[in-house]
């Protein structure tokens, strides 16, 4: 069985829906493992063995290639590594491959970034930093509007195929009020979260663990996450 070491955030819930796109069941095929980041379970040893960076998610296959164990880190990885053992939602060929690669690349280097940032500057910060908010608000809404003319020339943000890029993406965009975007602003992009809010295996990967997250109220949880725990060096 696949062990997930996961929490209820945008890079959880990628793996969470691939997992459940692939066909494979919470229970059955995989187990998710709970990292509470709020109280520092990704600075435990244990997860620190397998995902150095501490931070979730963390896939742990018995079964990997040559048919040995094998533990991964990075979501961008991990949903890569899910499509070619599964030989779902990543095209064969080279040319289709590698639009999809270039727009999970995307995710990984813009989307999740520049939007945590904003979220984070928005509503987390101790302190209202008007030059914060301002460039990572005017950074999101400029690579809303990136997607959104993606999404006027293809149903799906590769291409005319759902993929791993979608995944990547949609998970990121469920925080779209906290981030300062107007969805009305990008009626393609607002019509392809849409579609992909109704699939069910979106629906049954976003469940995975919902009623464990509470929202960050406290100052120690704000030190573990942002603050001096989380820069410690270990």
């Amino acid at each position: 069985m696949l062990k997930l070491y996961t929490w209820p955030t945008p890079n959880g819930h990628k793996i969470q829906i691939m997992l459940e796109e692939c066909g494979l069941r919470l229970g059955r095929d995989w187990e998710a493992i709970p990292v509470n980041i709020g109280t520092g379970d990704q600075f435990k040893p244990e997860f620190l063995a397998i995902s150095p960076n501490n931070k979730i998610p963390a896939l742990v296959d018995p079964d990997g290639p040559e048919g040995k164990p094998i533990a991964l880190f990075e979501s961008g990885a991990i949903l890569v590594y899910l499509a070619g053992k599964t030989g779902k939602f990543l095209p064969k060929s080279d040319r289709l491959k590698f639009q999809v690669l270039q727009w999970l690349m995307f995710q990984m280097g813009s989307v999740g970034p520049m939007l945590g940032q904003a979220h984070h500057f928005r509503l987390y910060a101790p302190e209202k930093v008007p030059y914060a908010i301002d460039r990572y608000t005017n950074e999101a809404k400029r690579l809303y509007g990136v997607m959104d003319r993606q999404l006027a020339t293809s149903p799906f943000i590769a291409g005319p195929r759902y993929t791993i890029a979608d995944m990547a993406i949609f998970p990121w965009l469920r925080n779209w009020k906290g981030q300062g975007i107007d969805f009305a602003d990008f009626p393609h992009l607002k019509a392809w979260f849409d579609r992909i809010s109704e699939r069910s295996a979106v629906k049954r990967g976003l469940d995975v663990l919902a009623h464990l997250r509470k929202p960050i109220t406290n100052d120690k949880s704000r030190d573990i996450l942002f603050g001096k725990t989380q820069n410690e060096r270990r």
